[in-house]
């Protein structure tokens, strides 16, 4: 993969007005979502179908996603929350249905016209996804190079920035080997946030950690959301992190929304197979449910 040329000197004016604009509009994400807490949605999925083969994992999807809130997205293994994520970032196309973010349709766009949406959405990837060969600071700055004028010193203090957010600061020289599992889940929370993204997508954020760190990781996602109006939309099976990082949970079961609300409503819920999600209690019907064509991940 070749290395982005470093911007020459006279591209130093463009780069501050990046750099203020990028300031600016954090700040007025942050006002809009505090001024028009019950505003359009940010994302919407509707009528969402997608099937590999005879395998069936999304079978009528509706979502709307309220901005500057989180949304915790929870379901038995199979029942499609990573490919609603995909449809999201337009990594995967629906077979039927539209996705819009911004009340803008997606889901039709041609490949090149989607990097202007995928943009604005940071992505934590279950393991981290880190370049074993990049220091932290390579990581973290590789958007700012592939997507920005910056020069160097401000891509610095933009991975500086990132870093302290994450609460890992003066870690930049550092490999990802050298790093613990909950730094390296850091890390890549903050190479997702340092374009300052308006959504950012957690894909199990929590998963391989101990109760500690998996705490510390559920503070960073209330963080984002305090100071900089981000819009989260969390994948997880971590119950105590979807009930303390939650505005919402969402309960998908074969494909579509079973359930749709608060933790407690959810854990009240009249429908016995949401209950017994929630309280983690075994049903072998649920195997029945998770059999080859019925659902996926």
């Amino acid at each position: 993969m070749s290395t982005p040329t470093a911007p020459t000197t006279s591209d130093a004016p463009s780069q501050s007005a990046d750099a203020s604009y990028h300031a600016a509009n954090r700040a007025d994400r942050l006002a809009a979502s505090v001024a028009h807490p019950t505003g359009a949605p940010i994302i919407e999925l509707r009528d969402v179908h997608k099937a590999f083969g005879p395998q069936k994992v999304l079978a009528g999807l509706n979502l709307a996603i309220e901005p500057g809130k989180t949304t915790v997205v929870l379901g038995p293994s199979g029942s499609g929350k990573s490919v609603m994520l995909k449809h999201i970032v337009g990594l995967l196309r629906p077979d039927r249905g539209e996705v819009f973010f911004d009340s803008h349709r997606i889901d039709n766009r041609r490949e090149r016209d989607l990097t202007e949406i995928r943009l604005q959405i940071g992505l934590v990837f279950q393991m981290s996804a880190l370049f074993d060969s990049m220091t932290v600071e390579e990581n973290i700055e590789f958007p700012l190079r592939e997507h920005t004028k910056l020069t160097r010193e401000e891509r610095h203090e933009r991975v500086r920035e990132a870093l302290a957010t994450v609460d890992l600061p003066g870690i930049e020289h550092k490999l990802p080997a050298q790093l613990s599992g909950g730094q390296r889940k850091r890390v890549a929370l903050a190479r997702a946030v340092v374009l300052q993204p308006r959504v950012v997508l957690y894909d199990e954020p929590t998963t391989g950690l101990d109760p500690i760190r998996s705490d510390g990781i559920n503070e960073l996602i209330l963080k984002l959301k305090n100071t900089m109006g981000v819009t989260g939309i969390v994948v997880t099976h971590d119950l105590v992190s979807a009930r303390k990082v939650a505005d919402r949970c969402v309960l998908l079961l074969n494909g579509k929304v079973a359930a749709d609300g608060t933790y407690d409503e959810l854990e009240n819920h009249p429908e016995a197979r949401v209950r017994q999600f929630l309280i983690g209690r075994y049903d072998h019907e649920d195997e029945q449910d998770d059999a080859p064509g019925r659902s996926g991940k």
